[in-house]
Order: C-alpha cells, then structure tokens, then sequence
C-alpha cells in the first residue's frame, strides 16, 4: 500500500479517541460546578464571618462585611455555656458508640461472611431492614424502655451517658454489620485458609490477616459511626440531663430568652465542626475506599 492511500498514525489515533466535548459544554460544565461550589460555599463564609463580629453587628441587620473584627466571641463561647464538659460528653459518648458498633460489626460481618448457619438469610435481611424507618420511631420505645429498666431494677439508663451510647449503637450498628459484609466478602477467603494451615485459629485469622486487610472499611464504618453520635440532636436532647448533655444540644445555650447570641452560636458551630472536619480530612482516602468496596459485593 502506497504513503497514498495508508492512513497516518495521526489520522488512526484520532479515528480511535473519542470525540472531544465543544467548547460551549465546557464552559457550561464550569458555570454550574462554580455556581454548585458558591452554594455551597456561602453558609460557610457566613457562619465564619459572623463568629467574628459583635454581637450588635449579628443581631441586627445583616452585614457581608464585618465592621469590626474580633475574636472575642471564641473566648466567650466558654463562659456563656458550659461548653468544655458537653464536648468531654459528646467525646465520651462518640467514642464508646463507635468502638462498640466496629467491635461487634466485626464479628457479626465475619461470621455472616464466612460461615454458613441457620437464619443467616433471615439475619442480614432483618440488619438491612432496620435502615428502612425513621429514628424518631424509636424514640418513644426506647425512652419507656430505659425508664422500666431503671424503675425495676435500679440502672439508670435514662439520663445516663450509657444510655445514650445504647441508643446511637441501635443506630450504627445494622448499617456497620451490613457495610463490613460486602467488604469480607471480597477479600479471598484463601487469605482465611492459609492462616488456618499455618496453625492460626479463626480468632486469630481474624485479627492478624483479614482485619488488615480490611482496614478501609473497618476506617468507614468507623467515621460514620462517630458523625452519627458526634450530630444527633433529637434523641440527645431528650435522653440527657444538665450533667450529660452533648454539644449538638448544648448550642441550644446560647438562646435566652431576650437574645441569641448568634455570634457565639457561629463560633461555637466551627469549634464543634473541627473534629469532624479534620478526621474527615485524614481518614479521606480510607473511607472512599471502604464505601466503593463495600458497596460492591
């Protein structure tokens, strides 16, 4: 075939790439994620500017710009509401709910993954299911069954930090279990075999070859579990007391009845953001790996 009629290499690779999207698509595409992004982006500018404010600049009409810049409300949001002890509660609170739902959803997942039993079917069915109603369903049950338990038997569940960390396990939990599933189930199960010709037990094989493996997941259920309890406002504000309240209800302080202190309410806002904000930022690559291989069985 002559230089003629042979088609280029040029020509073959254009013919082979797909066609480049027009310009007009383009720049459609970058007005919408710029309009998306200032959406987005504009309660967060908000809630910043107007923790620097006073409070005069806040409660009246609104301003863009700030007036006058301080910081004063960051040091005032301690004082107005006994801030450190609702965040040493929602710590606590947070943290307990979360070790306890990853620690079970292991063990549940595992054997849900590798075992064959009776009811299994039925099992994951019912832990999926539970994802089908509303929280605020439960609330009622669950306040009359901590109020008996304590009238019978004398432990206060109501009012009690454990009593709260039960409430937001009933939460994470089925999601936990379910998500831990369809990651076990794709890490090949000759990992578990050889662990097991090599003298390991199925505990054992459990902690030191199919946990590390599953990291990324373990790291996702682990977050989710924690902005769960570290959020929720409605079952907090009623299953607490003074000594036990978290921060989501704690913000409700800075309310009175003459005034809001909407600055010390922004600043208090960011302050409570920061921890979730910051795991979020370095557990990023872990979680976005655990929910795409979770997802997928």
């Amino acid at each position: 075939m002559s230089s003629l009629t042979r088609p280029t290499r040029t020509a073959r690779s254009r013919a082979r790439s797909p066609m480049a999207p027009p310009q007009s698509f383009l720049w459609t595409r970058r007005i919408i994620l710029t309009l998306l992004a200032g959406f987005v982006l504009l309660p967060v500018y908000v809630m910043v500017s107007s923790s620097l404010k006073p409070l005069q600049d806040v409660s009246g009409k609104f301003q863009w710009l700030p007036s006058t810049l301080t910081i004063q409300p960051y040091f005032d949001i301690w004082e107005t509401v006994p801030l450190a002890k609702y965040f040493v509660n929602s710590l606590i609170v947070a943290g307990s709910a979360t070790v306890l739902s990853v620690t079970i959803a292991v063990f549940s997942a595992y054997a849900v993954s590798r075992y064959r039993f009776r009811g299994k079917r039925v099992f994951t069915v019912t832990v999926l299911s539970t994802q089908m109603f509303p929280g605020i369903l439960f609330l009622l049950p669950l306040f009359l069954i901590f109020v008996n338990i304590g009238n019978s038997t004398g432990v206060a569940l109501y009012g009690s930090r454990g009593g709260l960390i039960l409430t937001y396990l009933t939460f994470s939990l089925p999601f936990s279990i379910w998500m831990l599933i369809g990651y076990f189930d794709s890490i090949p199960r000759d990992l578990d075999e050889a662990a097991l010709v090599d003298g390991c037990g199925p505990v054992r094989a459990l902690f030191q070859v199919v946990v590390p493996a599953a990291v990324p997941g373990i790291v996702a259920v682990s977050v989710y579990s924690f902005m769960t309890a570290w959020g929720e406002v409605l079952f907090a504000s009623v299953m607490t007391n003074d000594a036990t309240r978290t921060l989501s209800v704690g913000l409700q302080g800075y309310a009175t009845q003459n005034d809001v202190y909407w600055n010390q309410v922004m600043a208090a806002s960011l302050v409570v953001s920061v921890p979730i904000v910051v795991g979020f930022l370095l557990l990023q690559r872990y979680l976005v790996a655990g929910l795409t291989a979770g997802a997928v069985k």
